[in-house]
C-alpha cells in the first residue's frame, strides 16, 4: 500500500477507541503501545507489518525489556485492537511468542493503626481523598473524579460511575468524612460561582455525549467536581475548562505521609483500597459484599485478600508452641 493510501494511524486509533467508549487511560496506553510497535520496526506502517512482526515485538518485550506478563498482555491487546478495529485486518493466532512469566503478588495491606498513622500525617484535600479511598475502597482515579451528585449524604453512600470495565457501583460514604467533606464542598461551591461569573466563564467537562444532549448540564451544581483542579485550561476554541484534581496531587502527599509515619511497607494510594477490603473481611463481611463494594468482576479477584488473613486461614506458626 502506498503512503498516500495508508490511513493516518493515531487519529484513526483514537477515534475507534472513543467510539467504543473506552477510558482515556486505555486510550493513552494503547496509543503509546502502537507508537512503540511502529518505532521498533523502523517507523513502518502497521499495514506493511504482520503477525511475524507483532510476535517479534512481544518477544522482545519479554526477553530484552523484561516486562511483566500483564504489561505484555496489554501490548498484545493494543495491537489486536489496532489490527481488528482500525485496520480491518485481524491478527491470526500468534505462535512461538516468548511470554513473560506470570507473577502472583500478595497485596500490600496496612493495619488499622498504620492507616491511622498515615492519615494523621495528611491534611486538607489529600487527607479527604485518602479517607474516601480507605473508607469506600475507591481507586485513586475514582476518588479524584467524583462529582457532587455522586455523594449521597442522606443514605451514606457513594456512586462510582464508569469504574473499571465501565461499570457503575455503590460503596460506603464513611461517617467520619461527612462533616469535613461538607465544609470542603462549601468552598468548592464558592469557587464554582466565581467560575460562572468569570469572563469568559469556566466550564466543567462532561462525560460522553452529555454536553451535546444537555447543553446546560455543565452549569448545574451536581455536575461539578468534588475535587476540582486549582488551575484552568483552554481548548482549541479558546474555551476555559476546570478539570478534576490531578492524581499526583494526592500521590505525592500520601507517599510523604507514609515516610513520615515511619512505615516500612511500600504503601501507596491503592494500598488504602486493599486495606479497605481486608479489614472488611477481618470484620466478618461476606466476600460477595466486598466484591460488590470494590466493583470486581470476579469473586476470585476479591478472594486474593484472603491470602493476607492469617485468622481466616486458621494457621498458627509452630514456633509459637516452643515456649521460647
Amino acid at each position: 500500500m502506498t503512503a498516500a493510501a495508508q490511513p493516518r494511524l493515531l487519529p484513526a486509533l483514537r477515534q475507534a477507541l472513543r467510539t467504543r467508549h473506552l477510558s482515556p487511560r486505555t486510550e493513552k496506553q494503547y496509543v503509546q503501545w502502537v507508537r512503540r510497535f511502529v518505532r521498533f520496526h523502523g517507523v513502518r506502517h502497521p499495514l506493511d507489518l504482520g503477525e511475524a512482526e507483532v510476535r517479534d515485538f512481544l518477544t522482545d518485550l519479554a526477553v530484552r525489556g523484561r516486562v511483566s506478563a500483564s504489561t505484555q498482555n496489554q501490548a498484545l491487546s493494543a495491537l489486536t485492537f489496532l489490527y481488528r478495529q482500525v485496520l480491518g485486518r485481524p491478527l491470526a493466532w500468534l505462535t512461538d511468542v516468548v511470554h513473560a512469566k506470570p507473577s502472583q503478588r500478595v497485596p500490600v495491606v496496612l493495619t488499622a493503626n498504620e492507616v491511622r498513622r498515615v492519615l494523621a500525617e495528611l491534611e486538607g484535600v489529600p487527607r479527604l481523598v485518602a479517607l474516601l479511598l480507605y473508607g469506600g475502597g475507591l481507586r485513586l482515579m475514582e476518588g479524584v473524579g467524583l462529582r457532587v451528585y455522586d455523594l449521597d449524604f442522606g443514605r451514606g453512600h457513594i456512586t462510582v460511575r464508569s469504574g473499571k470495565g465501565d461499570r457503575d457501583r455503590h460503596t460506603t460514604l464513611p461517617d467520619v468524612v461527612v462533616e469535613p467533606l461538607q465544609e470542603h464542598l462549601e468552598n468548592v461551591r464558592a469557587g464554582w460561582m466565581r467560575d460562572r461569573r468569570a469572563d469568559p466563564p469556566v466550564g466543567t467537562p462532561l462525560p460522553g455525549a452529555i454536553e451535546r444532549k444537555y447543553p446546560r448540564a455543565g452549569a448545574e451544581w451536581g455536575w461539578q467536581w468534588v475535587f476540582p483542579a486549582a488551575r484552568t485550561c483552554r481548548d482549541g476554541a479558546g474555551r476555559r475548562w476546570r478539570h478534576h484534581l490531578h492524581p499526583s496531587a494526592v500521590q505525592r502527599p500520601v507517599r510523604a505521609a507514609v515516610l513520615r509515619a515511619g512505615l516500612t511497607k511500600r504503601a501507596s494510594c491503592h494500598t488504602f483500597r486493599h486495606s479497605f477490603a481486608t479489614h472488611l473481611l477481618l470484620g466478618g463481611c461476606e466476600s460477595r459484599t466486598v466484591q460488590e463494594l470494590l466493583g470486581h468482576a470476579s469473586l476470585v479477584t476479591t478472594e486474593t485478600y484472603l491470602h493476607v488473613l492469617n485468622r481466616k486461614l486458621g494457621v498458627r506458626s509452630p514456633a509459637d508452641s516452643l515456649g521460647l
